[in-house]
């Protein structure tokens, strides 16, 4: 028994150990105290075009790149003081809550039941579900066109496809994968007939494969893309919201838009306005 009892202690006191830890490696400091020690490690997309892309030489581009460079530039952290990581959608709460991240800028919708998990600044972008297709299909206009068990692709851990299964096109068959770009080539290889996420992420794709791919129908929902952190983070929250609004402001966000979206057809929507809940 003094066996088992001791087991018993040392198995709490562990559980303990990586509670504090994040499961062993990430930080309990809130965003703010690693602005002030000169870093910070931020998630983002790695296979967007237009919003966060990683090149083969290494290098990053994109909207959220971009809005994330400025925030930390704005708590006073250089640009090569920043490391980003992969930030794919179904692990950014875990990510955030252990600590491996500071905060998250990946096309990051804001979502009552992600509030339950962590914390948002913003919005700094308003996007709107849509629909891409190849540029020969003439059968799909809009969600309501999806009938008659067409495939729909989405990535795990996003809720698009279930929105459009639940209250568009409810024999629709979706097919998830782990990223977009894997429901992109699937879509050229024809194993899909559309791909469904927010409007300003397919523009990005669109634009890559020029002449193969389309987007098709009106918006039909609002997305309110935030900056998530851990849950909390208040004054942390507080310093990134007004950083968005001074890249609002003072011009860098719309060049922003404009360098990585002029030329493919997609018409940024207006500046959102932060919410400072």
């Amino acid at each position: 028994m003094r066996i088992t009892r001791a087991l018993q202690i040392g198995i709490g006191a562990l559980a303990v150990a990586l509670a504090a830890t994040g499961c062993g490696g990430g930080s309990s400091k809130t965003v703010t105290e690693h602005a002030k020690d000169g870093k910070l490690t931020i998630g983002i997309k790695f296979d967007q075009p237009g919003l966060g892309l990683r090149s083969k030489d290494g290098s990053y581009s994109g909207f959220d790149v971009d809005v994330a460079k400025y925030v930390a530039g704005k708590l006073g952290v250089a640009e090569d003081k920043i490391t980003f990581k992969e930030a794919p959608s179904a692990q950014r709460e875990t990510l955030i809550q252990n600590g491996q991240l500071d905060f998250v800028v990946a096309t990051y919708s804001i979502t009552d039941q992600r509030k339950e998990k962590v914390d948002f600044a913003g919005p700094y972008y308003l996007a709107g579900q849509s629909l891409l297709v190849r540029s020969d299909n003439t059968n799909i206009t809009g969600p309501e066109s999806l009938t008659g068990g067409k495939k729909l692709c989405s990535v795990k851990g996003s809720t698009p496809a279930q929105n459009i299964q639940k209250n568009y096109a409810n024999d629709v068959q979706l097919q998830e994968y782990d990223t977009y770009s894997l429901c992109v080539e699937a879509l050229k290889s024809g194993a899909v007939d559309a791909l469904t996420t927010d409007d300003i992420i397919l523009a990005g794709f669109a634009a890559q494969s020029p002449g193969q791919l389309k987007l098709v129908g009106k918006p039909f929902t609002t997305e309110k893309y935030g900056i998530g952190l851990k849950k909390g983070d208040k004054e942390s929250r507080d310093k990134i919201n007004d950083a968005i609004e001074a890249m609002i402001n003072d011009g860098a966000w719309k060049a922003s838009l404009d360098k990585n979206f002029t030329g493919t057809g997609f018409q940024p929507a207006a500046p959102p306005q932060v919410d400072r809940y």
